[in-house]
């Protein structure tokens, strides 16, 4: 470990039997099974558990920021998974380590991943330079993990030099993906009419590529169609990363077709702006927004669970319905009690 590496607190060993220098050891080593344990601990909702990774994630944060950063998303069915393996596949080869976190639906039964690694991406599965994680989504915003961020960041300390982010591709999940890559890549289906027209000035404008997948046989017309249709779109919108102009290519996860043209775009992307300081103002910038929401989270959560507030939130939920009280005077009377101090007087 570094000279100026930061010290272990000396955390004892999690129930797994694996201590907090146990995981960063593994994860510095490259080890994929001590690497799923420990994202598996920073998933954990035990507050033991949530300690543990942190201390590991400290530990391991000099090691991180080396990657590049990809999200990849696009509606249900565009053909995200085939198009994943095929890239994955592609790059591996290529001898780059690659890291899929693929953020699942989440079972509304089990809460766990509906769909697995093996049964969506078996060939890139199988790849020794490849580690693919599916996370369920949860009830967070956008259907983004709620680690996803900190799972990110242990495989860059693994040594995976490219990360690739899959989001469900639904509701606010693409706003999510942008706040937490370098790079932001939309599949689009050829064809898909008012569905298309519906995501262009909300999607299409965050996107630093745009690539008309499934673009091979029957497809082949309608794609070209498609194309052009986003070219224009394009042509009004102001690019999401300044000094980049965003593309749209055509590509089939089943043929291979633009796959290899979409990694040249991505490291073009990276060579053109990395110099400038525009991808490290970037991660700046998402770091303090990331702050931002998680003291949000850690604010709402601690409020909702304070039993003083839970005692007294039927009462003045009650009194707001019989018009006694204002929204604005309910809503301080309960802050004021998380807060241990006396409410302000009614005017």
């Amino acid at each position: 470990m570094e000279a100026d590496q930061p010290k272990s607190t000396g955390s004892p060993r999690t129930r797994a039997g694996l201590s907090v220098d146990d995981y960063v050891e593994g994860v510095l080593a490259g080890n994929r099974a001590t690497l799923a344990r420990a994202i598996t601990l920073i998933e954990s909702n035990s507050p033991l558990h949530e300690h543990q990774a942190q201390e590991v994630l400290r530990l391991l944060l000099p090691h991180t920021g080396k990657a590049k950063r990809v999200g990849i998303t696009g509606v249900p069915g565009v053909g995200k998974s085939t198009f994943i393996e095929s890239f994955g596949t592609m790059l591996v080869r290529a001898r780059h380590k690659l890291a899929v976190l693929a953020i699942d639906p989440t079972s509304t039964r089990s809460g766990g991943s509906i769909l697995g690694d093996k049964t969506r991406m078996e060939r890139l599965s199988r790849e020794p330079n490849a580690f693919i994680r599916p996370s369920p989504a949860g009830a967070n915003l956008g259907g983004v993990a709620r680690r996803t961020r900190e799972a990110m960041l242990f495989c860059e300390a693994a040594g995976f030099d490219i990360i690739l982010i899959e989001t469900v591709g639904v509701g606010q999940s693409e706003t999510a993906l942008r706040s937490m890559v370098d790079f932001f890549l939309l599949l689009q289906l050829p064809g898909a009419g008012d569905e298309l027209q519906a995501m262009k000035k909300g999607i299409v404008e965050m996107a630093d590529l745009v690539l008309i997948n499934k673009a091979d046989g029957d497809n082949r017309p309608r794609a070209e169609l498609a194309r052009a249709e986003q070219d224009a779109t394009l042509h009004y919108l102001q690019p999401v990363t300044p000094e980049w102009k965003t593309a749209v290519r055509l590509s089939s996860g089943l043929t291979g077709e633009g796959v290899t043209e979409a990694w040249e775009i991505i490291e073009r992307f990276y060579r053109q702006l990395e110099p400038k300081g525009i991808l490290a103002r970037r991660r700046q910038q998402q770091a303090l927004d990331w702050l931002g929401d998680l003291i949000q989270d850690e604010l709402r959560r601690s409020f909702y669970h304070d039993p003083r507030v839970t005692e007294q939130l039927p009462a003045t939920q009650a009194a707001l319905l019989r018009g006694e009280l204002t929204a604005v005077q309910a809503a301080r009377k309960l802050l004021a009690t998380h807060a241990g101090a006396m409410p302000p007087p009614t005017q």
